[in-house]
């Protein structure tokens, strides 16, 4: 595999086939079971680096930074 300048990550073709295989639903299940854990690590990290912060301001910030700012 060669990754270029603008790839984040590479899907090998092995993964690539078995994800193929998948129904819609089941890929759908898999990205937001991703989305969840990203979640939950971005509120660990920001718990951690802002101890004083609440629990409402530290979900409303990992929001913002999934939203890409949108919020």
């Amino acid at each position: 595999m060669r990754l270029d300048r603008g790839q984040i990550e590479v899907v090998s073709d092995e993964m690539a086939a078995v994800l193929r295989r998948k129904t819609g639903a089941e890929r759908l299940q898999i990205a937001s079971g991703l989305f969840a854990s990203a979640r939950l690590m971005l509120i660990s990290m920001l718990r951690a680096q802002h101890p004083d912060w609440d629990d409402q301001q530290v979900v409303t910030e990992a929001a913002r930074r999934m939203s890409h700012g949108a919020l």
